[in-house]
């Protein structure tokens, strides 16, 4: 931030604009209130259904690894 990247005025000025709004936004953001943490989703059917048998379920099923390899 403290060395300008283009030798030209018209450029240079873009810069400074968006280096100082760049700035301003994290100094905003210090003085927002924290975002309320993301409540879960409810389970689907096939998981209520494994659960309810207690069958274990992997966290994610893209994790799950495949048969074959």
């Amino acid at each position: 931030m403290r060395q300008c990247r283009y030798r030209s005025k018209a450029k240079a000025h873009v810069q400074h604009v968006l280096t100082a709004i760049a700035v301003n936004l994290e100094r905003i953001d210090v003085h927002l209130p924290p975002t309320p943490a993301r409540q879960t989703r409810n389970p689907t059917a096939l998981q209520g259904f494994l659960d309810w048998q207690h069958i274990p379920r992997p966290r994610s099923w893209r994790a799950a690894t495949h048969p074959s390899g």
